[in-house]
This record gives structure tokens, C-alpha cells and sequence, in this order.
């Protein structure tokens, strides 16, 4: 097989990686044991062979390029994934550790992962979490990321799938709201209330409302004057202020109906429900901290599916 590096040039990569974390070339000198000098030379021996300006320079500091933050991305990941190969053969590496990167819609991100995490990292404090929180949806390939949640199936056969849970769907509604419109008593008086309508960001096309009939789901369409687009929590925020009626996730308000902040609405049409799924890649070999994210995720959550 070919060889495409050598000794040094991977040295010069773990030296730019130490310049690009720390910010300064005499900060990764300092940690690395060599001059400052050595490293300006060694980044620009390697901006000469990729052909590619990593670093902005200034009298005062330092700052990756967008070419150089990509290129640093997949050096860290691939300067990671070499340590922890050597840690697995050898047997170095016992518990979890290294960083982890998941991207997780922002509802889910809030009220679901982010409040998990200081659990999962005092299970396994070696292990560093990177949250990635938008709807948007990455790239596996391109994006450098572990896993992913999303509130759906993968068209993409060649990630994992494992779900997390079934997550039911609740009407609500601010006291303020109800006092003027009055509450609605079936789902055909939907059409004279103001719905909170939020868009999908895959398509700008309305989500449907979902309720349970003679136990079959059915889709219902509204309409309003008011209408959220990327995050869905805004939707939330405005049947607190009183705005209108809107459905979402029980999880996301279980604290405004326990505290009367919000009203569940024609709880006889609930029961509706839609999966979040844990994505990621298939490997030959999970890492350790992707499979203990996995388990921990799964065992907490995997009961409410």
C-alpha cells in the first residue's frame, strides 16, 4: 500500500490541531516542546502542501480559515480515532473517553438530552459532549458527527436506527386564551379558534394537528394568524402568552399543565404520539463512548417507546 504521510507530517497535523485549540502558535509550542518558530514553519509547510490557507494571522492571534476549520475537524476526529484504535489494541483504554458529537432537534435538545448529560458525564468523565442543537439536518459524511436524534424513520440505509420513545402529542392552551375564545369541544370547532401553526423546516409545508378517533389517527389541518418556522418551542412560548391553541410534545409542557400555566384540550381525540430515533453510522467497530451513549440513552429513555 502506498504511504500518504510520514512521521512529521503527522506531527505537523497534531501541531496544527494543538495551534487551532489553543488559538496561539506559541501556546502549542509551548505544550509540544518546541519554538514557536517550529510551528509557524510546520503550519506553513502544510498550508504549502494542501495548497489551502488555514490560519488568519495577526500580530495579536490566530484564527482558522473556513478551509482550515473543516480541515481541523477532520484531523481531530481522525488524530482521535487513531488514539483510541491504539488504546483498544492495547488495552489502554478501559472505560469511555474522548470527544462525542450528537445533534439533536431543539425541543428534544432541551427537555430530553441536555438535562441527561451531567449524568452520563459523571458515568463516564473522560468522555467530552459536543451538542450540536438546530432541526436542521447534518451530514453524517461531511459534518464529522457520532449520532444524531430525529423525529422519524432514516431514508438512509446505512445508519442504525434504535428509538428512544414514543412521544405523545397534547392540545393546549393559556387560561388567558380561554377566557376570551372559550375552549373548543370538538375537533370541527377547531376551525373558529386561533391555531398556532408551525412550519416544517425540510419543506415550509404546515404540520397537520393528529388526533385519535374510534382509536384511528387522523390529520387535521388549521389555520391562524400566527405561524413558527425552525424552532418549535416558539409555538409554546406563544400559548403561554395567550396567543391561540397549540399541539406539541407532553414532555414540553408536563410543568405548565402540572402548574396551570397551560390546559389540555379535548384530551378524548389524545393519544397521539410520533418516535424520536437515536441515528448513527453502521462501524465494524463502535467506539466505546458511542456505545455507552447508546446504552445510557436506550435505558433511560428506551422505556417510553
Amino acid at each position: 500500500m502506498q504511504r500518504n504521510f510520514d512521521e512529521m507530517q503527522l506531527g505537523t497535523i497534531e501541531l496544527f490541531c494543538q495551534a487551532a485549540e489553543l488559538g496561539s502558535f506559541t501556546a502549542a509550542a509551548n505544550q509540544s516542546g518546541v519554538t514557536p518558530a517550529a510551528v509557524s514553519r510546520s503550519i506553513a509547510r502544510l498550508e504549502e502542501r494542501l495548497g489551502v490557507r488555514l490560519f488568519v494571522r495577526t500580530t495579536r492571534q490566530i484564527r482558522l480559515t473556513d478551509g482550515g476549520q473543516r480541515y481541523y475537524e477532520q484531523c481531530r476526529e481522525a488524530l482521535d480515532r487513531l488514539l483510541e484504535a491504539e488504546r483498544e489494541v492495547t488495552g489502554a483504554q478501559k472505560a469511555p473517553a474522548g470527544p462525542l458529537r450528537i445533534s439533536v432537534p431543539t425541543p428534544y435538545g432541551h427537555y430530553r438530552l441536555l438535562p441527561m448529560l451531567p449524568e452520563f458525564r459523571a458515568l463516564y468523565p473522560e468522555v467530552t459532549v459536543q451538542v450540536h442543537i438546530s432541526n436542521r439536518n447534518i451530514d453524517f459524511a461531511d459534518e464529522s458527527y457520532d449520532m444524531v436524534v430525529r423525529g422519524r424513520d432514516p431514508a438512509d440505509s446505512s445508519l442504525i436506527a434504535r428509538k428512544l420513545e414514543d412521544a405523545e402529542l397534547v392540545l393546549v392552551a393559556a387560561p388567558a386564551y380561554l377566557k376570551r375564545a372559550g375552549a373548543p369541544k370538538s375537533l370541527e370547532a377547531l376551525k373558529q379558534h386561533e391555531c398556532i401553526q408551525f412550519d416544517l423546516p425540510s419543506s415550509g409545508r404546515k404540520i397537520p394537528w393528529q388526533f385519535k378517533v374510534d382509536g384511528k389517527q387522523i390529520d387535521v389541518m388549521t389555520s391562524g394568524g400566527y405561524t413558527c418556522a425552525e424552532d418549535v418551542l416558539g409555538i409554546v412560548t406563544l400559548a403561554r402568552a395567550g396567543a391561540g391553541l397549540a399541539q406539541t410534545y407532553r414532555y414540553i409542557v408536563e410543568r405548565d399543565l402540572a402548574d396551570g400555566s397551560l390546559v389540555e384540550l379535548l384530551p378524548q381525540f389524545g393519544g397521539t404520539s410520533r418516535p424520536f430515533i437515536l441515528l448513527y453510522p453502521h462501524a465494524r467497530h463502535l467506539s466505546l463512548r458511542v456505545r455507552a451513549f447508546v446504552d445510557f440513552m436506550t435505558a433511560r429513555l428506551g422505556k417510553r417507546g
